[in-house]
């Protein structure tokens, strides 16, 4: 028998000049291979190209791909890295464990689920399905229950999420971000528990559980962690900034001996503490690992110097900050303008005007964004778009006018309108503990037999219901004819807090996760309605606009071209040449529910540094100086606290903008 050795072909030989790509900020944190390291690497300062030539350095320098970990928020980000790595040293970067860290925590948990009870083949349930599983185990375990407030299903979620992705226990949770539960503790634990046991008896995990059962792997079963920390020589994470309590720990347990840990992110663009992010993690990292190098990346390459100068301005008014200063690499721009404008009405006729006039000088509609901080602040642009005919598309997905929660409460508007719409009828009693479809529709066919249903309501028709769907139909019908009084039949807003009051606040708190913002939602629609002397005016408004194609394409466009709409934090690591930021007055951005603490404000204010920052040429800061109470007075609105601070450190930072109206 022959023996023949296949000889080791060795690392893949870097392209010439590999790292001269690099500014010297980058190439430094490229080069520096070893300990712990946190690269704040401001906005538009090349930070995932950073990572990627870091990667192949890595490579070049005989470390095998299978022993690097990159940990990224989306799968499509790692794949685009790992693919730029490829190009950069001819290796098989598929070997490299990129991904999410629900995607690293299933690739681990599908060799070891036996050790925490679960089998190999264990299932992933989809957010769907979740629902669908606790609605059945919220079913067995407290059903029937009376006396305090229960939530549904997606709230349940909601609240097991945050605990585990945060980090505290239940009754934190309750207290802090559903306290209209929180006397229901109790109830709440008994069902959480029976839903994490029934995922393990049908051998199922959802998506947090691929996280909290790494960590556990890692905890309970020394032999798994130390195999793992001896394998991986490389960890990097990128958008640091963004991690929760749970991710940070999974990363903790993760690091071998030789502590190779680089973590990438800005401190100043952390923008979800909502959902659970904590800026802690970044901001404590030279604390928490001895011996961390710390590396800026400063220059920016996106935008005008004024706009960079405005950004620096506002972020270092943040007290819990890395201090940083970016600087532009681009050419001079305009000054970013301030817009002062009479009120919401008027701010949406400057926006059509102007992302037209831009467009006519070569800036194409989709090289345009129109940011706002809640989705209630583009419902006046949304009408002023659809009358003109501009194409627009909303990055968040769904129109305001068509979101659940809104359609729920116009649809008790639209059955005082046209009491024969039985579409609106089943909108309005579906809302109502008890009444499912097939009472809804005995309910409608009872009252449209009676002539005008409601004549119908107002003679108390009887009609035979269990008892539980009559309390609830008796409470739809009080409300009706309360809402078609005079006194709110002119003035829509107040039929908005009337109907909040009723019974839609608790069925949105009972059953979505969002239900403080969605609330919000309402009451500011509100103020919207206000300016409509009849709510029979503001739904023509709406039928008239909603009928009106957004499709239209302007005149000698491109049929693909359109205007984006979107909150901040859709469009956070997007950017465009032109960039409007509606309502930027106190109490609109920011929020006045997000200034309750310093905390908050400083969150606030890191999103408006994003906000800005999206903006490669011009930037235009929109202020309507007047709105519209739900009372129907006009209030004057302070310029928001971001704008006034730009300037108040010296030079202006801003050009500002009167409008005349011919």
């Amino acid at each position: 028998m022959r023996r023949y050795t296949l000889k080791s072909a060795g690392p893949a030989r870097e392209k010439p000049g590999f790292l001269d790509d690099l500014n010297p900020e980058q190439r430094q944190v490229a080069e520096a291979l070893s300990g712990p390291m946190l690269v704040i690497a401001g906005a538009g300062t090349g930070k995932t190209r950073t990572l990627v030539y870091r990667t192949a350095h890595i490579i070049e320098r005989q470390v095998d791909p299978e022993r690097i970990m990159l940990l990224t928020f989306t799968n499509r980000a790692a794949r685009e890295m790992t693919d730029r790595v490829q190009q950069l040293v001819p290796v098989v970067t598929e070997r490299m464990w990129a991904g999410t860290f629900h995607h690293v925590g299933h690739r681990i948990l599908r060799r070891y689920a036996e050790r925490l009870g679960y089998g190999t083949n264990f299932g992933i349930i989809d957010p769907q399905e979740a629902r669908d599983l606790m609605t059945a185990v919220i079913g067995d375990t407290v059903a029937g229950v009376t006396g305090k407030r229960m939530p549904k299903a997606d709230v349940m979620l909601a609240i097991l999420s945050s605990a585990l992705n945060t980090d505290r226990p239940l009754a934190s949770v309750l207290e802090d971000d559903f306290h209209t539960f929180a006397e229901s503790r109790d109830r709440i634990d008994q069902v959480l528990t029976a839903y994490l046991e029934r995922k393990v008896q049908m051998n199922l995990m959802d998506y947090d559980d691929l996280l909290v059962n790494w960590r556990l792997l890692l905890e309970d079963h020394p032999d798994i962690r130390a195999q793992y920390t001896a394998h991986f020589q490389h960890i990097m994470v990128d958008e640091y900034q963004d991690t929760n309590a749970l991710q940070a720990s999974v990363v903790r347990l993760m690091l071998g001996d030789h502590r190779n840990l680089m973590v990438v992110g800005d401190d100043s663009q952390s923008i979800y503490g909502w959902r659970g992010a904590d800026v802690g993690n970044i901001l404590a990292f030279p604390e928490a690992f001895e011996g961390c190098q710390i590396f800026k990346l400063q220059t920016n390459y996106r935008c005008t110097p004024q706009i960079v100068d405005l950004a620096n301005a506002s972020i270092a008014c943040n007290k819990r900050r890395f201090d940083k200063t970016l600087t532009a690499a681009s050419g001079d721009g305009e000054l970013p303008a301030f817009v002062a404008l009479a009120d919401a009405e008027q701010q949406a006729a400057f926006v059509a005007q102007r992302a037209l006039e831009l467009r006519d000088e070569g800036v194409d509609l989709n090289r345009q964004a129109v940011l706002y901080r809640a989705h209630y602040q583009a419902m006046q642009l949304q009408l002023e778009l659809q009358r003109r005919g501009i194409p627009f598309v909303i990055r968040s997905g769904l129109r305001f006018f068509e979101q659940a929660h809104i359609r729920d409460l116009l649809a008790h508007l639209r059955v005082l309108h046209n009491p024969l719409d039985q579409l609106a009828w089943m909108r309005v009693l579906k809302l109502r503990e008890g009444i499912g479809n097939a009472l809804a529709v005995r309910i409608i066919d009872s009252l449209t037999g009676h002539g005008d249903p409601i004549d119908a309501l107002q003679r108390g028709a009887p009609i035979q219901l269990p008892a539980r769907a009559q309390r609830s139909f008796e409470a739809t019908r009080k409300l009706l004819l309360r809402l078609n009084a005079p006194a709110l039949i002119r003035n829509p807003g107040a039929m908005f807090d009337e109907i909040l009051k009723a019974g839609l606040e608790r069925h949105i708190q009972e059953g979505a996760p969002n239900a403080e913002q969605r609330v919000e939602d309402i009451r500011q629609l509100g103020h919207f309605a206000a300016q409509y002397d009849d709510y029979r005016d503001f739904l023509n408004e709406l039928a008239l606009v909603e009928n009106l194609s957004a499709e239209q394409v302007v005149a000698g466009g491109d049929g693909d071209e359109r205007l984006l709409l979107s909150t901040v934090h859709q469009a956070k690591g997007l950017e465009w040449d032109a960039v409007f930021l509606l309502d930027m007055a106190d109490g609109r951005f920011p929020l006045a529910r997000a200034l309750q603490s310093e905390a908050q404000e400083e969150e606030e204010r890191r999103l408006f540094y994003v906000a800005a920052t999206r903006a490669r040429r011009e930037l235009y800061l929109c202020y309507p100086q007047w709105g519209v109470d739900r009372d129907r007075t006009r209030i004057f609105m302070r310029p928001s606290r971001f704008l006034t601070e730009i300037n108040a450190s010296g030079g202006d930072r801003t050009e500002i903008w009167q409008i005349a109206e011919s």
